[in-house]
């Protein structure tokens, strides 16, 4: 799920009941306050993310780029701090319960962004996957193209990225004189995400897309200038800052890579990884709790692994079983039109059944596309980008087509439910469409609870019968026990001094991920710790919270009432999730039967 990150990197108490908010609010001085604030923070906010300004369909921010210069991150965190102070001067008590739920999101958003800004790794600005360079080439996919100021827009964007990818480049030059540097081994490969978008001529370009159809609302004039101008700034500034970014890569960066691979063994990097492993899962469990967990359910799943083997008919174990899945062609698409193909009808399927578990379905459609051949090689099997209704653009789940023979059909179920429905595409875009202050639909991102609904929704697709052979269910089970997995690797690498190897080791006797995809991960999880840890927490949480709901509701229970309520007020930290849910249960439980 990547195009929030993409936006915002091109910028730069006791828990109650916590209902939706009602249709009417009795207005307080508190209530006044804390309004006049999300107005000020809003503002603020995107004035420091102009492309998802855009994105929202606000004009303030056309033309410009954010600003990665730390002084920009440090002027951000103090307004942060400040909004903080702000909010802690405002009584909960004058407040409505939506209204309290509202303050302590957004606290809890701004405290863990003046946390974040404290430590040396801020100056870290790309992982093996991504960095400003990846993310400033898919704007193309992000912004909205159907005015003349649109594409006014979209140009002046392009003459300023120079200026953009130089600040970047000094922060990069700062990280590298710190020793905040990635390992060598997991950043492989890294510049071919920089010079695949390099071409020689501006009409070769991705950035050239929108200028592939005149719109019937730009004059011929007004079309031709645009288009030439566009032309000045992509082989002008845009080819010329992608060389500069590639020359300082190869010649600076890659030659002063460390071979240490666990975050601990930077500067200050172990007290930043027990920061990382709070504000992921949003909770205060340690590492070693955190390692603990993942064994546990490793194990679990492991002996539900072995089930399956047993009642498929094959004959031998489990490693056998996942030995022969990983090597027989026939589990594998031969084109990435036969791929493509096999996605678009699970997803056409798994549609059919969205109404049977949501009361409340999104008007975004989304789509299905290739992963950009740039930054396909080095990336996962698919990821998400978020749309926008506001600005015609839909929500698109991109699947990755290199390495065929690494990518089995039988995990294309699992992939497609927490990639697109029920999984991100519905979870997002029902918050972007939810009765919520602004700073919740289009700028709350917690790691834990979006990440945690996606594997949530994997095992949704059980009740959709999406899981309906041995291969299958196994390809669900190895999506599980991958997230488990992550528990267990990624603290092993940051907090107890785990070699790249001895995590690839793990993954492969402990997974029946193909060995391609058991590499680009554990690189993933070296050059991005903590994020990983998310997935298996959020799930869990939300798994309790279910059974929780199931056994004191009986007969009252009703799915699709329970997915709502998890969703309806975006996402959250697992606490406020948990008291929400807490709190519906209650209301549930007073309802009249009948």
């Amino acid at each position: 799920m990547r195009a929030l990150m993409a936006a915002v990197l091109l910028a730069g108490a006791a828990v109650g009941a916590l209902p939706v908010a009602a249709a009417t609010e009795v207005v307080t001085p508190a209530s006044t306050q804390l309004a006049a604030l999300l107005k000020a923070h809003w503002a603020w906010y995107l004035a420091q993310n102009p492309v998802q300004a855009s994105m929202l369909g606000d004009a303030s921010g056309d033309g410009k780029l954010g600003d990665p210069s730390l002084a920009a991150a440090d002027a951000a965190a103090a307004q942060a701090a400040a909004f903080v102070k702000q909010l802690d001067a405002i009584d909960p008590k004058g407040l409505s319960e939506a209204d309290r739920l509202n303050r302590l999101v957004l606290r809890r958003s701004l405290a863990d962004q003046v946390e974040a800004n404290k430590f040396p790794q801020r100056s870290i600005l790309f992982s093996n996957r991504d960095g400003w360079h990846t993310y400033f080439a898919v704007l193309p996919d992000l912004v909205p193209f159907f005015t003349k100021a649109d594409y006014l827009s979209y140009v002046e964007r392009l003459e300023a990225y120079p200026a953009y990818n130089a600040a970047a480049l000094r922060v990069s030059r700062t990280a590298l004189a710190g020793g905040q540097v990635q390992p060598c081994e997991s950043m492989k490969g890294f510049e071919r995400s920089i010079s695949g978008t390099i071409v020689d001529s501006p009409e070769k370009s991705v950035f050239w897309a929108p200028f592939a159809k005149q719109p019937t609302t730009i004059s011929d004039a007004d079309w031709s200038a645009l288009k030439t101008r566009a032309a000045t700034a992509i082989s002008g500034g845009v080819m010329p800052a992608y060389r500069e970014l590639l020359d300082f890569y190869v010649k600076d960066y890659a030659p002063k890579c460390r071979a240490s691979v666990g975050t601990s063994a930077l500067p200050g990097g172990g007290e930043y990884y027990n920061y990382l492993v709070r504000s992921f899962t949003t909770t205060n469990m340690t590492a070693d709790e955190v390692h603990a967990l993942g064994l546990k359910e490793v194990a679990r799943i492991n002996a539900e692994m072995d089930d399956v083997v047993a009642k498929s008919g094959f004959k031998g174990d489990r490693k056998a079983y996942v030995a022969m899945l990983r090597t027989d062609p026939k589990y594998y698409a031969k084109t990435p039109q036969e791929l493509m193909e096999k996605v678009a009808l699970t997803a056409k399927t798994i549609d059919g059944w969205m109404p049977k578990l949501f009361g409340t379905l999104p008007r975004l459609p989304y789509t299905i596309r290739e992963i950009p051949a740039a930054t396909a090689e080095g990336t996962t099997t698919a990821y998400y980008n978020e749309g926008s209704y506001l600005t015609g653009t839909p929500g698109v789940y991109f699947v990755n087509t290199t390495h065929l023979d690494q990518r089995p059909l039988y995990e294309i179920p699992a992939l497609t439910v927490h990639e697109a429905v029920p999984g991100h595409h519905q979870q997002i875009s029902i918050a972007q469409e939810a009765p919520l202050p602004d700073f919740r639909r289009y700028a709350t991102f917690f790691t834990a609870f979006v990440e945690g609904w996606g594997l949530y929704s994997e095992r949704l697709g059980i009740e959709m019968g999406l899981y309906d052979s041995p291969e299958k269910n196994m390809g669900r089970l190895s999506y599980e026990a991958w997230r488990a997995n992550r528990l267990v690797v990624d603290t092993g690498i940051h907090a107890k001094g785990w070699t790249r190897q001895q995590a690839v080791d793990y993954m492969v006797a402990n997974t029946a991920l193909s060995q391609a995809n058991i590499e680009a991960e554990v690189n993933r999880y070296i050059t991005g710790p903590g994020q990983a840890l998310a997935y298996k927490i959020g799930e869990l949480t939300i798994r309790k919270l279910r059974t929780r709901a199931e056994s004191e509701l009986g007969t009252r229970f009703d799915l699709r009432k329970f997915h709502d309520a998890v969703l309806e007020n975006g996402a959250l930290p697992m606490d406020l999730l948990e008291a929400h849910i807490d709190s519906w249960i209650a209301a549930q439980k007073a309802l009249p039967l009948g």
